[in-house]
């Protein structure tokens, strides 16, 4: 298999963008060659400097302009695109451009809780207030439609009645470090067969 590189897209603290660039380091199969943030002070910046990988932030405008993303996506030979955190909708000349080739982290069992509003401690107070017994991570392929791509894989984890929102987003995030990583190679290598 030649090599892919898989760009990862972030809005927040960056610590499944860390995660992936530290899995892949020293990999012959899979590089991460740049981070792409919509916030100029989200921490994954940092992260990702630290790690020495090129970073870029975008304005709305320019993620949404394809003479500004797809030129920025060439320039780095990238092949998948991992949402790590990103909060903007994907626009669909991107999906086009990468048909099943952009993957979403998303932090429950969809399609429970997905779609507009639902991200970071939002989600975790609604399986709160429900009062599920189980939570976890959903990885799945993005279409125009938030949170409704083909689901990849999800892992589970239990939830109690003594757990508060805070503890539930604890034992999903384990599950995020633990399997999103693998999850995202083997969908690069079974793509790239």
């Amino acid at each position: 298999m030649q090599k892919k590189n898989i760009a990862i897209f972030v809005s927040g603290s960056g610590s499944n963008c860390e995660n992936l660039i530290r899995y892949f380091e020293g990999s012959e199969r899979i590089a991460t060659p740049l981070v792409v943030s919509n916030k100029p002070d989200a921490y994954a910046l940092v992260r990702a400097n630290k790690l020495g990988v090129p970073s870029r932030v975008v304005t709305k405008a320019e993620l949404n302009d394809a003479d500004v993303m797809l030129p920025l996506l060439q320039a780095y030979g990238i092949d998948f695109i991992v949402l790590a955190g990103f909060l903007p909708l994907i626009p669909t000349f991107l999906i086009d451009a990468y048909p099943r080739r952009i993957i979403n982290i998303h932090p429950a069992l969809l399609p429970k809780y997905g779609g507009k509003g639902m991200w970071g401690h939002h989600v975790h107070e609604a399986v709160k207030a429900a009062g599920d017994a189980e939570t976890g991570m959903t990885v799945h392929y993005v279409t125009p439609v938030c949170d409704s791509g083909e689901i990849i894989a999800q892992y589970k984890c239990a939830v109690s009645p003594e757990d508060t929102a805070d503890g539930i987003a604890a034992k999903e995030h384990e599950l995020e470090m633990r399997y999103f990583p693998k999850v995202v190679e083997e969908v690069v290598e079974k793509t790239a067969k």
